[in-house]
């Protein structure tokens, strides 16, 4: 493996750390040389701390050393002022010499001007090392970034025959729920949310599964709760009213008489595609990622509008006999994983 390759594929390696954590900031990883030895590493800290490259000049013992030292990042050194000041500023002030970025950042308030920056201050600056790595790395923010909108993640759980809930008179008869999935696979689920900004479902699935929407089964921070409410007649003893984490609730009811206190609210219209609408309100929320987790009517709206990027479908050894049936979906197969019972199934929208 080339050297360069080898320290990019290290700051990678980094950045996955700051999974569920950095965004809506990407999950940036650095490392520091010199004479072909690490002699500091970083990733960025949760939003709102240091980026990666503050992190990665901090963790260098011997400062006297950065004057010979190559930087490498996944991203583009930022060049403006946001919570923190600019890294390609700190890169500079330090006397970095030379550094090599994965790919170039879309961010208009960067968009090159970094790289600029740097070249101006007399540092050699080589891009586009493992640059479709990166990019796969960065995949959320990018969307985010180019396509104005979050990265799209579907998931479900659907029955050896294809349902993926039982007919409402099962329901009716027995109101506890209906697994499909195995307690792992539950598990991965959480890790799941962890890993993203936001979790969507819709109302029927609020009203017949009363979920919590949380990680109690994994360790790391709650996802915002977007829930689609279209005139707000979910009950205020539902979970996703208890103001345990950030919730958004998505309606088409402007009467503020109606809105609970600690709740955000969003307005779309119901009359134009619900995807692309629900896609723009949470890019003016800055949401940089979501897991849609149901029902089969709000997963068949963004697979219909070809508004998703991964899938990932749990298949259990139950049966149903009927029901709601499981969506249609077209995709690559990137990854099929076993859990106990169940197979996991990841597509990628090609």
């Amino acid at each position: 493996m080339k050297i360069h390759e080898k320290y990019m594929g290290r700051c990678i390696e980094l950045g996955k750390k700051a999974l569920g954590s950095s965004a809506p900031n990407p999950m940036v990883g650095c490392v520091i040389t010199c004479e072909d030895k690490i002699i500091g590493e970083g990733f960025t800290s949760r939003y709102g701390g240091p980026h990666a490259e503050v992190n990665a000049i901090n963790s260098v013992s011997d400062k006297s050393l950065l004057n010979k030292a190559t930087l490498y990042v996944t991203l583009e050194p930022c060049a403006h002022y946001g919570k923190t000041p600019p890294c390609a500023d700190l890169i500079i002030k330090n006397n970095l010499q030379k550094v090599i970025i994965g790919i170039q950042d879309p961010n208009k308030k960067v968009s090159g001007s970094g790289i600029k920056k740097l070249k101006e201050a007399g540092c050699e600056v080589l891009t586009g090392v493992l640059e479709v790595e990166c990019r796969k790395h960065h995949k959320r923010f990018l969307t985010f970034q180019e396509k104005q909108r979050p990265y799209i993640i579907l998931k479900w759980a659907e029955t050896r025959d294809g349902f993926i809930a039982p007919d409402k008179d099962k329901r009716r008869g027995n109101p506890e729920p209906y697994w499909i999935s195995n307690s792992f696979a539950r598990q991965r689920v959480h890790q799941w949310r962890s890993e993203e900004q936001a979790i969507l479902v819709g109302t029927n699935t609020v009203l017949a599964d009363n979920p919590r929407l949380d990680v109690r089964f994994w360790d790391g921070a709650s996802p915002i709760r977007i829930i689609i409410d279209k005139t707000l007649k979910l009950p205020e003893d539902l979970n996703i009213h208890d103001k345990s984490c950030r919730t958004i609730i998505l309606t088409q009811l402007q009467d503020e008489t109606k809105f609970h206190p600690g709740i955000e609210y969003g307005i779309i219209d119901f009359e134009k595609n619900i995807a692309e609408e629900i896609c723009s309100i949470l890019f003016e929320k800055n949401v940089s990622s979501v897991l849609i987790e149901g029902g089969g009517e709000t997963l068949a709206t963004f697979i219909n509008s070809g508004l998703w990027d991964e899938a990932r479908i749990i298949e259990g050894d139950t049966t149903f006999g009927s029901g709601t049936k499981a969506p249609y979906i077209e995709g690559k197969l990137i990854a099929t994983e076993i859990i106990g019972n169940n197979t996991i199934k990841r597509l990628l929208n090609d």
